[in-house]
């Protein structure tokens, strides 16, 4: 059960920085693109442009996977891919439950990337009554009170929360019991979990509200812009008070 210790990132083992790490299914997806094309090498410009990271940052991350390139040649592709998804753990199949089949969680069961990507998704769980039996995906939905059970038939060790908030960390608490050590996050809220637990967090609504806020900041500089034209026909300049002086008070 949760210990109420906010989670922290375990070391990796091969000592691979967490900010590496965060960036490798970047690079994975852009050297998908590129093998579905049937591209053979990359240049570590190219791939970082495509990856939207810098070139310098790229090869120090390669580093990372014993991974140099070669000069005048550039990286192997279809050799990062699989460098790349080994390191990821997506050499293997990773069984996935889903908890909370609302409108999300639904969406979430009918995306199509997670079987190319590695991952399965083992079973669809809601509190639900009324939810129990129906197929969403392809997938029948079970109810919660079969959780314990159905992550131990299937050996999962991820589960994804997209219940409401309230809901979420009893959720957490018990898929942690029953042995899932990795949490994928919708409900927006913060979850306790005891050491050795990863959680990732997804917060539509923080992203939105990042976005609003440099949309807002856009506005103002446009603003600010279109009213320059107007103040330097009047004779003024920014420095200016509106009869010419300059501000006794120079802004800072």
């Amino acid at each position: 059960m949760a210990t109420g210790r906010t989670h922290r990132p375990a070391t990796r083992s091969r000592g691979i920085p967490e900010a590496t790490v965060a960036r490798l299914p970047l690079y994975l997806r852009a050297l998908t693109a590129l093998s579905e094309r049937s591209v053979p090498t990359v240049s570590s410009e190219e791939l970082a442009a495509a990856a939207g990271v810098n070139s310098a940052k790229l090869r120090k991350d390669f580093s990372y996977l014993g991974s140099y390139g070669t000069r005048g040649v550039g990286y192997d592709v279809e050799y990062l891919v699989y460098q790349i998804s080994r390191e990821l753990g997506l050499t293997q199949d990773w069984p996935v439950v889903i908890v909370g089949i609302g409108n999300l969680g639904a969406a979430l069961a009918n995306y199509g990337g997670f079987a190319s990507r590695g991952f399965r998704v083992a079973a669809l769980i809601d509190a639900d009554p009324a939810m129990a039996g129906k197929p969403v995906a392809g997938i029948p939905v079970q109810h919660t009170d079969e959780l314990e059970k159905i992550i131990q038939d299937n050996g999962v060790s991820i589960g994804v929360i997209a219940t409401p908030a309230g809901a979420a960390q009893q959720v957490c608490d018990r898929l942690v019991a029953a042995g899932v050590t990795s949490i994928l996050n919708f409900a927006p809220t913060v979850l306790s979990v005891p050491d050795g637990v990863d959680v990732r967090k997804v917060d539509l609504s923080i992203e939105l509200q990042i976005l609003a806020f440099h949309e807002q900041r856009k506005a103002g500089e446009e603003a600010a812009a279109d009213a320059l034209p107007a103040t330097a026909a009047r004779g003024e300049s920014a420095d200016q008070g509106p009869d010419g002086d300059v501000p006794a008070v120079m802004p800072a």
